[in-house]
């Protein structure tokens, strides 16, 4: 892939701050265009919300028009992305939708009719079709909608591989334990007192802030949002598509039109969590699950059992009696846009000259920071 892009920023200079996807994007699309990089990142490790999360790459939900075509890119972008960097996990794998009843089936039949259906690679499954492709499945379920163009990649592991792979360029140096304290033209200031300038400066610095980074943010329309996840011990048998049920139609632009008008609301304890169940198996055989969409309450350190407890049950009821008992929990809080204008995916503002700050996909993160990253250097 390196070698495919246009040199236009050939003998520049980038900085990024924050080596979260969006941040490890960034610097990945400034070396494919000729760049030198200099990567700064808070932790020693990353341990945001793009190593929180599922490592979907989820197509079928986007909203229509930019976001979707935002999407559709950005998974074309990760395919071709693994064919340098094979240890990001990247798998074509699809998803299916379970569908347990006639209303949820009401909202595949209207997303089948839509012009994009065939873009997103839609399908309707009855449930023998849907144990065909995938005969993990052994729960409750009737029907289910495939979307042959979602696909995953491994979280955890995926932001290492990439660093490896841009180090051996020569011209990428990551710099790890530095916190962010100041701005200036084309330029930022370290913890440590040091400047990093550069001919572009690049802050992705994630919802997970304190101190100058918070300031930079705390007058800007974005919003913080706090899911919850747990991981199961390996299933024994492989997953071979990412699994949601009809609850995640509430949640997803795409689909949301249609849940209104046909779902019915859901259990108070489920609406005021606003949960859906998503179902990965990562490659060591353990299954991620999850999650939720709560607004983030300050200083709120713990996670609660019950809403777990419903996504729990919701994995068992499709995965079926065999699903491995829950090994870790844990949450995550990323930010998204308030009251976004028509096509507006992310937040992006120029805070200084020379320096852009490049927050609010919301939980898309994952899903389209390689095509925001092409962007940011068009």
């Amino acid at each position: 892939m390196l070698h495919e892009i246009d040199q236009t920023l050939d003998g520049q200079r980038v900085v990024v701050v924050g080596a979260g996807v969006l941040g490890t994007m960034h610097a990945l699309f400034a070396l494919a265009r000729g760049a030198s990089v200099v990567h700064l990142e808070r932790d020693l490790v990353p341990s945001g919300a793009t190593v929180r999360n599922f490592g979907l790459i989820w197509v079928s939900g986007r909203a229509v028009g930019q976001e979707l075509a935002l999407a559709q890119r950005a998974r074309d972008l990760w395919e071709h992305i693994a064919l340098d960097v094979p240890d990001i996990g990247f798998r074509a794998n699809g998803s299916i939708t379970l569908v347990n009843n006639l209303h949820e089936l009401q909202v595949v039949e209207k997303a089948l009719l839509r012009d994009d259906a065939h873009a997103r690679g839609f399908e309707l499954l009855d449930r023998d079709a849907v144990v065909k492709r995938n005969p993990a499945l052994q729960g409750v379920f009737v029907s289910g909608l495939f979307c042959s163009r979602d696909a995953a990649v491994e979280s955890r592991t995926a932001l290492g591989a990439l660093r490896s792979f841009m180090e051996q360029t020569g011209h990428y140096d990551y710099l790890p334990g530095r916190e962010l304290v100041g701005i200036e033209d084309n330029g930022v200031v370290d913890h440590r007192g040091i400047h990093h300038g550069g001919d572009h400066v690049i802050l992705c610095l994630g919802a997970t802030l304190s101190g100058f980074a918070a300031e930079l943010f705390e007058d800007e329309p974005l919003r913080r949002v706090r899911l919850y996840m747990a991981e199961t011990e390996p299933l024994g048998r492989t997953l071979t598509t990412s699994i949601a049920n009809g609850d995640s139609f509430r949640y997803y632009p795409g689909f949301a039109a249609f849940a209104n008008e046909f779902l019915e609301r859901q259990p108070p304890l489920a609406a005021d969590y606003a949960i859906q169940l998503l179902c990965q198996q990562r490659l060591h055989g353990g299954l991620t699950i999850g999650d939720t969409h709560e607004p983030e309450t300050p200083g709120l350190f713990e996670t609660l059992d019950r809403p777990m407890d419903i996504i729990e049950a919701a994995a068992r009821l499709v995965i079926g009696p065999e699903m491995p008992r829950i090994e870790r929990r844990w949450s995550g809080v990323y930010h998204q846009l308030r009251d976004p204008a028509p096509g507006e995916v992310y937040f992006c503002k120029e805070v200084a000259p020379g320096v852009s700050a490049i927050t609010g996909a919301g939980g898309r993160g994952m899903t389209l920071a390689p095509a925001i990253a092409e962007e940011s250097f068009q």
